[in-house]
């Protein structure tokens, strides 16, 4: 108790030198905290980006391939999967739904694709999370598109306005269906996954659009939009489609029959363990934030290493005289380090609180520019490992200037001048 007021007594005299340090020791927890929080919600956002799917199923290709272009419209399939194909699998009696899914076409860089209304009604995100149409409607006719909240801002679309539809992956003039446009009947809420990002036909408008084109070009026969619509628009092949079973035991034995169907080569991948998978393999950038979050600890003990060094020449005479009243080297290093302890639990403390005071304002924000929720939620066991790292850290770190004011002579201390 008598260093606890001997060092409150101390504290108060050097109270800015301080409070600067308090300052950068709750930058530092800030930051350290911060970037572990965003590695978690940013995980945990790519791992629920499709949920309550139990496969999904396109032609045969590795599960990353079909994961990337299936779900984050990322590259193509190696083929499709015929109607037939589809329909046979989507009418067993273990498939409770399914989601067909039509890519292969852009609107000015965003990604077009066809799904009938089994999407609005069966895809989720994240916890249960249903998609929800924020202005206008589904669409119902073929020429009707609904589209994700990042390409309806990004392209300063509004209800009523008619977009036309490219062929393939790259704009050009040639490869446009400008004789067939679609307009916009609906925007959907942000999600924060692909699907804001994503232009929404029906299968329908695919196959309306495509018609009369042959091996990637129009063909010599042309058909208006109307003269489409008098045509059979079921289509002949889709990309992939996801699945939801009746009973999720079922999944292991219908992927295993789906992986040997003996129509037509397919793949059948499990959505979770495919994207904890992927998540494995750009674990890179998970380790450069683990870095950056130890260079940040660094920093921060280093400052508070400069600041306590830098005060050892005032209190010269304050050390020199406990020494001369019989205070035990173990005394002088144990009030070098209790004040370092108050210190640095009062940054931790003002860290922890300038974290969520940071959250709360950018929360809202975050989650409507990206779609990646940082909850608020209370410090987990790696984060009170992370605030135990720093208050272990600096007292190893606060041993240095306290072996070396105790070292300091006894006469040196008492021949200094007031």
């Amino acid at each position: 108790m008598n260093l606890l007021r001997i060092a409150l007594k101390s504290a108060r005299f050097r109270r800015t030198s301080l409070l600067l340090t308090v300052f950068t020791i709750a930058i530092s927890v800030t930051l350290l905290l911060g970037v572990d929080k965003i590695r978690k919600e940013s995980k945990s956002s790519l791992l629920n980006t499709v949920s309550q799917t139990d496969l999904i199923v396109g032609a045969r290709s590795s599960p990353t391939n079909l994961l990337l272009y299936s779900v984050f419209r990322i590259g193509n399939a190696t083929n499709n999967v015929t109607w037939e194909t589809y329909q046979s699998i989507a009418s067993q009696e273990e498939v409770a739904w399914t989601i067909p899914i039509s890519l292969g076409d852009s609107h000015r860089g965003f990604r077009v694709m066809g799904t009938n209304s089994d999407y609005f009604d069966f895809y989720q995100y994240g916890e249960r999370r249903s998609l929800v149409v924020g202005s206008g409607e589904r669409f119902e006719d073929v020429y009707d598109t609904v589209l994700g909240a990042d390409v309806a801002n990004e392209l300063g679309y509004s209800l009523g306005d008619e977009i036309t539809i490219s062929h393939g992956l790259v704009s050009a003039d040639f490869a446009e269906h400008d004789d067939k446009p679609f307009t916009v009947v609906g925007i959907l809420d942000k999600t924060g996954t692909p699907v804001d990002r994503t232009v929404h036909v029906s299968l329908a408008g695919i196959e309306a659009i495509h018609v009369d084109w042959q091996g990637g070009g129009r063909s010599s026969v042309t058909l208006n939009a109307e003269q489409a619509l008098q045509l059979d628009l079921t289509p002949t092949s889709i990309t992939a489609f996801l699945v939801g079973l009746e009973n999720r035991a079922e999944t292991f034995r219908v992927q295993r029959q789906i992986n040997d169907f003996p129509d037509e080569p397919m793949s059948a991948i499990l959505p979770g363990a495919t994207l904890a998978e992927f998540w494995r393999t750009i674990s890179t950038i998970e380790q450069v934030l683990f870095v950056i979050s130890g260079f940040v600890l660094i920093v921060g003990l280093l400052g508070m290493l400069t600041t306590i060094l830098s005060t050892l020449n005032e209190r010269r005479r304050e050390i020199a005289v406990l020494r001369s009243i019989g205070a035990r080297a173990s005394h002088v290093i144990s009030l070098i380090l209790l004040e370092t302890l108050l210190v640095v639990t009062a940054g931790c403390v003002a860290g922890v609180g300038l974290l969520y005071a940071l959250l709360a304002v950018a929360r809202p924000i975050v989650t409507n520019r990206t779609g990646v929720n940082l909850a608020i939620t209370w410090l987990d066991s790696t984060q009170l490992s992370i605030m135990g790292a720093v208050i272990v850290g600096a007292v190893f770190v606060a041993l240095i200037p306290g072996i070396i004011a105790y070292r300091r002579s006894i006469q040196d201390g008492l021949a200094l001048k007031v």
